[in-house]
């Protein structure tokens, strides 16, 4: 009885262990210059990267580790390009380039290019997708607004006014809410999408909130914030702040895995001349485990891990290292 009991516990203390995801690392890539974001397409054939300080968008081929002809709308030379969005319903896929206030929408597959939508707002970030209403959120990082979009014709449906320098978004409800983090302004805010009125806040005192993801039920989020190098779980029924865990200077993009791993890339410090050039040191990469909001992993990345995703099968990792000019591709096991 007393070695049933034994077994009993050492099972229960290695299953955990052994439920950590592992990385075998294939290789890291070369692209080109400041890439913002990597992104995954729908059947994990391409991931894109936006390119921050260079003329279009990145195509890595994932079958032959190749990167593959550069994507160029016809405002390249302006640079800042900073995020992508499939939508897989409309064979489409979708680019932000703050530098011209525009969104450029291409086909998937094949990335032909269709058409350029104004944002009508200035420096023109991240992009959300509601399935229900078939609109795209675009935030607007220097006008602090929230362009609401329809797909059918690219007419700007409204403006909604958000705190200042508005970046991650997520849909919420079918749509009817939309929620958005602040950058400058400390806030994480929820609008009712129609009107644009604000329906909910979480105010966090000097916050830099980036990127947010939900579990698969919709009923946590998980945010990222850069001043206080923190990730919070935020129940969605009574919009409060639950968890919280501190990770590395600077965590930037986040994605779940199993829909219980977060994955978050962490910048690293700052160079002390310029934030903008490269970091004294390497940053890192932190898996937390959603259950009780530890860090069960974390290992080094290169300078400035920025963007960051999990592939739709769950088979790989990859993350962009903005200042070495690269990505690096994980086979993820278990």
């Amino acid at each position: 009885m007393k070695k049933f009991f034994l077994l009993v516990v050492l099972f229960s203390i290695l299953v955990p262990l052994y439920a950590v995801p592992k990385l075998k690392k294939i290789g890291t890539f070369d692209c080109g210059r400041q890439p913002k974001q990597v992104l995954f397409s729908p059947d994990d054939k391409y991931i894109v990267m936006p390119l921050l300080e260079d003329d279009g968008i990145d195509l890595f081929n994932v079958e032959t580790k190749q990167m593959e002809p550069r994507l160029k709308p016809a405002t390249s030379s302006k640079l800042g390009f900073v995020e992508g969005l499939f939508i897989p319903s409309k064979k489409s896929f979708f680019v932000s380039q703050m530098t011209t206030g525009q969104i450029h929408e291409y086909t998937y597959p094949g990335f032909v290019y269709k058409r350029s939508i104004s944002t009508n707002g200035v420096w023109s970030k991240f992009m959300v997708w509601s399935e229900e209403k078939k609109i795209i959120a675009v935030s607007n990082w220097v006008s602090n607004d929230i362009s609401i979009i329809r797909y059918s014709d690219g007419k700007l449906l409204r403006l909604i006014k958000a705190a200042a320098a508005p970046r991650g978004l997520y849909f919420v409800e079918k749509g009817k809410y939309i929620i958005s983090l602040a950058f400058d302004g400390s806030t994480i805010e929820k609008f009712e999408t129609d009107t644009g009125k604000r329906v909910a806040f979480i105010e966090i005192p000097k916050s830099a909130m980036r990127h947010i993801v939900l579990n698969a039920e919709e009923t946590k989020a998980y945010i990222s914030d850069m001043y206080w190098a923190k990730i919070y779980q935020v129940d969605l029924a009574s919009f409060k702040i639950e968890k919280e865990t501190k990770v590395y200077i600077n965590p930037n993009t986040i994605d779940l895995y199993k829909n219980r791993w977060l994955f978050v890339s962490c910048r690293g410090y700052n160079n002390p001349t310029d934030y903008t050039k490269r970091s004294p040191s390497n940053g890192q990469i932190f898996i937390i485990d959603t259950n009780d909001f530890s860090v069960v992993h974390k290992f080094e990345g290169g300078n400035q891990p920025t963007g960051l995703d999990v592939s739709n099968n769950e088979k790989y990792l990859c993350f962009s290292n903005f200042q070495d000019y690269n990505i690096e591709l994980y086979e993820i096991e278990e």
